[in-house]
């Protein structure tokens, strides 16, 4: 199973906003760090669902903690945020079922 790293932000007057890196144009948030994993679980499966109809290009592939620790943008957008790691399956027949 891949793991995609998403960034999450929090002030103090608002959600846990969460974005990925690696999959840009996404975005969701929750009220709780539970939440906001969930919806980012969720928001994963449903971007893989339409993501070639819509962008004419595959599912980006995920990079590990290393490879986005090179990326100066990575780099700035993590800046007093929390990391996660959101468990995402990319099977057909699993997005097909859902």
């Amino acid at each position: 199973m891949r793991h995609y790293i998403a960034i999450v932000h929090k002030d103090e007057t608002s959600c846990y906003g969460v974005l990925f890196p690696d999959v840009k144009g996404i975005f969701t948030a929750g009220d709780t760090l539970d939440e906001a994993f969930q919806q980012a679980r969720e928001l994963l499966e449903f971007a893989a669902e339409s993501w070639l109809e819509d962008t004419a290009s595959e599912f980006p592939a995920p990079r590990s903690i290393d490879e986005l620790r090179r990326d100066p943008d990575f780099l700035d957008a993590s800046q007093d945020a929390i990391l996660m790691a959101i468990p995402f399956d990319p099977s057909p027949a699993r997005l097909a079922a859902e």
